[in-house]
């Protein structure tokens, strides 16, 4: 390898490492907060959470699916969890209850996951997650990540009100970035998420010196702890819901690895290998995660548009993407170092890298020739899950405690949609919708 190659390996090293670790620093944070844990609990959980992603993403790259897609704490879950600690009140259980409860739920679900893939059941999984189911999770994904990291972009202050010199920089940064994408050579828009944090950051510093980073954490201890959210339990509400999410969190390795195998242009499908590897190692993490506080991992399809916006696939950068990450898990204060990455730089670099995603969403339909009959299976799940998306959640305190997080997550019932429409109807005998019509 020349000097060059070198120089392209580090720096694109450098921008997967800034890539997984803007993913996942938040939700160890956001669980601290709604489970009320001491900050010696968050920095564990935030420790052990970027060994355990870096571990992951090594492992799945190397002799999982074997494509480079960040392995990390997964979106679905996360909701989900915050949704139950939120609830405890109202279900008359304490948050170590509910804790418990969930740790009890993700620990049954990798386990069965596991096993499902050890047993030869990926045809039937397959079965279940359908193209066009894959089609409907894609396009959620897209929107419902560009919904968090916008609203991420918007500062808001004490008093409530918009922050709007910070959130003017954030748009700034959004359109910075896209610029150097769209017009730059090929090197610079190959980098142009990785320029946006390293010009953002120390800007923002100078402009904004009194903001908080993404984790306004000073502690850099925090030791390995078993089950911080609370001991395992039989709390039957709380052990289902997370078990039906856990399962459901299945449709994230499929509809990444399709997206993933079409980007790479491989004339032929994923093989059911890639697909069994990838659930058996999903499956551990998971039941890993229950053990030391995590939300359970899922590969992300997301990093896809990440992949797509940095035209960079090798797999090298992606390992040592992943080391790294696993090396500000061991040395304290190193996580917490890069925890002080502005939160509105940070959203706004990732707003970018997921305007690819919505394009891949786009791509994955175009296949389809839809008329006013079959339309019904793209739209109706699409819209009934950005409608939810876009509710206010007090309309949803009405209903049981207990189906309340599922009912009010809009992208699960979305994809649940999806499901039962392509279950139960056959698309192809009601009209023609390939190109062909």
């Amino acid at each position: 390898m020349n000097q060059s190659n070198y120089k392209v390996t580090f720096f694109a090293s450098i921008q997967w490492m800034f890539f997984i670790f803007v993913n996942v620093v938040v939700v160890p944070i956001s669980i601290g907060a709604a489970f009320e844990l001491s900050t010696n609990e968050v920095v564990s959980i935030l420790r052990t959470a970027l060994i355990v992603t870096g571990a992951a993403c090594i492992l799945q790259g190397w002799i999982g699916h074997r494509y480079p897609l960040l392995e990390g704490p997964s979106g679905i879950i996360w909701g989900v969890m915050l949704t139950l600690g939120a609830s405890a009140p109202s279900l008359g259980l304490t948050l170590k209850e509910v804790g418990g409860g969930i740790a009890t739920g993700m620990l049954l679900a990798g386990a069965v996951t596991m096993l499902l893939a050890l047993f030869g059941a990926v045809p039937l999984i397959e079965k279940i997650f359908k193209p066009m189911v894959k089609n409907v999770f894609l396009m959620l994904l897209s929107i419902q990540l560009a919904m968090i990291f916008f609203k991420g972009m918007i500062s808001i202050a004490d008093d409530g009100s918009m922050n709007v010199a910070i959130t003017l920089f954030s748009l700034a940064i959004v359109i910075f970035v896209a610029f150097l994408k769209i017009k730059g050579n090929n090197l610079i828009s190959n980098f142009s998420l990785l320029i946006g944090i390293v010009v953002g950051w120390p800007i923002f510093n100078l402009l904004f010196p009194e903001a908080e980073g993404m984790a306004a954490i000073t502690q850099t201890s925090g030791g390995w702890m078993l089950f911080p959210l609370g001991q395992p339990n039989l709390q039957l509400s709380i052990v289902v819901m997370m078990f039906i999410a856990c399962l459901l969190n299945m449709s994230n390795t499929f509809a990444a690895i399709q997206a993933a195998s079409a980007i790479f242009n491989e004339k032929e499908t994923p093989s059911q290998h890639r697909y069994r590897n990838s659930l058996l190692l999903t499956g551990l993490y998971s039941v890993i995660g229950s053990l030391f506080g995590l939300v359970a991992y899922a590969p992300f399809a997301s990093s896809i548009g990440f992949l797509e916006s940095t035209q960079i696939y090798d797999k090298k950068p992606f390992f040592w993407g992943g080391a790294m990450i696993i090396a500000l898990g061991v040395v304290p204060g190193l996580a917490l170092m890069l925890a002080q990455l502005p939160i509105t730089v940070g959203n706004a670099v990732l707003f970018v890298a997921y305007l690819q995603l919505f394009g891949t969403a786009l791509k994955s339909i175009r296949e389809y020739a839809f008329n006013s009959v079959t339309i019904h299976r793209f739209a109706a799940p699409v819209l009934l899950g950005v409608s939810i998306m876009m509710a206010d959640p007090q309309l949803f305190t009405s209903l049981p405690s207990i189906i309340q997080p599922l009912i009010s997550n809009g992208f699960i019932m979305g994809v649940l949609l999806s499901i039962v429409l392509e279950l139960t109807l056959k698309w192809e005998e009601n009209a023609e919708e390939r190109l062909t019509s």
